[in-house]
């Protein structure tokens, strides 16, 4: 592998708060590094050393002489008067980029309902978002350096993306990523960077992998706090517990789970929480009769929809951008009627709808005065009272956030505070409209938690897989063309929903890969072999450590069957590897 990006006792500062000491660090061809950590601890600031865009107050960062670096931040900068096909091609006319039948897929994906010759300055927050990443995809790059490049992607989108990029990693294109997106981080990553504390821990694999190896690191250690640790032990057990896509892993790491979660119970209680939220909420939540909604230029969003939701029902909502997610919300909420048909809602309902705008939140006021002037406590699910100040430190406000104003926060605390406030109102169903935006994967997941134990309806719009799998009991999805349906296989049966209208047409027999199904086979029997050897190999390690204590005063043993230990290791990893390699071939 070249190196690329090499990073040697960085440091940098702001006033009297450092944000990095001393950190080396380096990034070579073909490596995939999601970056993680809270909002407000470097990750942006670290991309920025990196690329060059800002130098350290100590350190250096050196790059390849031939480095080709592309960055997309989360500020889009165009050149005045620009028109998306100068940003995207360079200017080419259609008949000359078009000739590329990767470039064409990449426009298409993501701007396939733009005008190319339409300026830059006329487009939306997201519009713009996209033809930058579209930009950055056709650039050639070496390194790509993305920061938040999920954002305004509906599931789809995502999904496309993380193949693409599966792709270019394969062809030996760097990247560094900067996402919340813990689905897209787990499908693309094979490195985790964790900034926290002025440092960067370095984890091997995607985000499962960290979350295990981050567990156990706190375990073995046990220098993390007890709360904390929970939540990292809590989301351990939904990943090994969870779809069966997430326990595609080897069985020498289940096992290791396994371990680390036996005394774990599952996330939440499924059955009591139901029953807690019909006692409070009755049978009926929301009913749709007929209900159909027809924006003003006659397209219609839902038509003839029949749908009860009971008290209980965890419900995520998919679509792409405009199926009308936020306008089933309204409709449910009574903020905008039906064009015909009828939403009726409980009686005993008290609503907590967190919508995308945070405009409710008043600027000039204080992070704690806003919240105990709604309440000074509320009682939890668990029927204990929580005090505002306990809740707030939940939340990640403590200190001096607790005096800032609200003006002065961040979009990720900005949010965090309204949900917070939504909360401490003590609703019994919740509408959540892209909840995740703008929140680090700390914060998602002690928002997660909360839910885990919260009694009521949830209905949550989100193109954020890993958050719908890890809160959502069912997902249903509005396909654009009126029709809402339920998919009992998620969001991959949306995925493969969605693909089969413009899905090519079969090739023939003849056009198959010979030789494929034999090596499918082949590499399943290398598997099932692999594992029998390292079943035998661990019974082997561990009769080797009962010896190492039986014989622990005979030197001469001691070192024979340490060197017989030593071995069994080296075999062990060496058969690891080789399970890694086969497992490649059959994904």
């Amino acid at each position: 592998m070249g190196n690329l990006v090499n990073a040697e006792r960085v440091s940098i500062a702001f006033g009297t708060r450092v944000l990095l000491d001393e950190v080396s660090l380096g990034l070579s061809s073909g490596e995939v590094i999601g970056v993680v950590g809270r909002n407000g601890d470097g990750k942006t600031t670290l991309l920025d050393i990196l690329t060059g865009r800002r130098p350290p107050d100590s350190g250096q960062v050196i790059h390849a002489n031939t480095l080709h670096l592309g960055y997309l931040s989360q500020r889009e900068d165009f050149a005045p008067g620009a028109a998306i096909r100068d940003v995207v091609v360079g200017g080419q006319p259609d008949h000359v980029w078009a000739a590329d039948s990767e470039r064409r897929q990449i426009v298409q994906r993501f701007l396939g309902s733009l005008d190319l010759d339409a300026s830059v300055s006329q487009l939306s927050g997201g519009e713009r978002r996209r033809v930058s990443l579209t930009g950055l995809l056709l650039g050639g790059h070496d390194l790509l350096v993305l920061d938040e490049p999920t954002n305004h992607l509906d599931v789809e989108a995502i999904s496309w993306l993380a193949e693409h990029l599966q792709s270019l990693a394969a062809r030996g294109t760097a990247m560094l990523v900067v996402s919340h997106d813990r689905w897209f981080l787990d499908a693309i990553c094979n490195q985790i960077w964790e900034v926290h504390d002025a440092k960067v821990d370095s984890y091997e694999g995607g985000y499962a992998a960290y979350v295990l190896a981050r567990a156990e690191r706190a375990r073995i250690a046990s220098v993390v706090e007890s709360r904390r640790q929970n939540l990292l032990r809590k989301e351990l057990a939904w990943l090994r517990r969870g779809p069966p896509a997430r326990t595609s892993k080897p069985k020498f790491r289940i096992d290791a789970a396994n371990a680390l979660i036996a005394d774990v119970p599952d996330p939440r209680d499924k059955l009591g929480l139901r029953e807690f939220a019909m006692a409070h909420l009755g049978k009926d939540v929301f009913d749709l009769h007929q209900a159909t909604y027809v924006l003003d230029d006659s397209r219609v969003l839902l038509k003839d929809v029949n749908w009860s939701i009971g008290p209980g029902d965890r419900i995520g909502i998919i679509g792409v951008n405009g199926a009308g997610k936020t306008t089933l919300l309204d409709l449910l909420a009574h903020r905008v009627r039906p064009t015909s048909g009828k939403v009726k809602q409980g009686k005993t309902i008290q609503l907590g709808y967190l919508s995308q705008a945070v405009e409710e939140l008043d600027d000039t006021d204080r992070v704690r005065e806003s919240v105990e002037r709604l309440k000074h406590s509320t009682r939890l699910a668990t029927g204990h009272e929580a005090s505002a100040s306990s809740l707030l430190e939940g939340f990640g406000f403590s200190g001096q956030k607790l005096m800032t104003r609200i003006g002065d926060l961040s979009g990720g605390e900005r949010r965090r505070l309204q949900l917070l406030r939504l909360l401490l109102a003590e609703p019994n169903v919740l509408l959540l409209d892209e909840p995740t935006n703008d929140l680090d994967i700390d914060t998602l997941t002690v928002i997660e938690d909360y839910l885990d134990t919260w009694p009521g309806t949830l209905i949550a719009v989100s193109h954020d897989r890993y958050f719908l799998e890890r809160v959502c009991d069912v997902v249903y999805a509005l396909l654009g063309d009126g029709r809402c349906v339920l998919l009992p296989g998620g969001v991959d049966e949306y995925l493969a929903l969605r693909a089969r209208p413009s899905a090519p047409e079969p090739a023939p027999k003849a056009a198959k890969t010979p030789g494929v199904d034999a090596q499918t086979r082949q590499a399943k029997k290398d598997l099932a072999r692999i594992e029998g050897q390292l079943e035998k190999l661990q019974v082997r390690v561990g009769k080797l450590h009962a010896k190492l204590a039986e014989h622990s005063s005979d030197y001469t043993k001691l070192v024979e069957l340490s060197a017989e230990l030593d071995a069994a290791n080296t075999r062990i990893a060496e058969l690891e590897a080789a399970w890694l390699e086969a497992a490649e071939t059959l994904n």
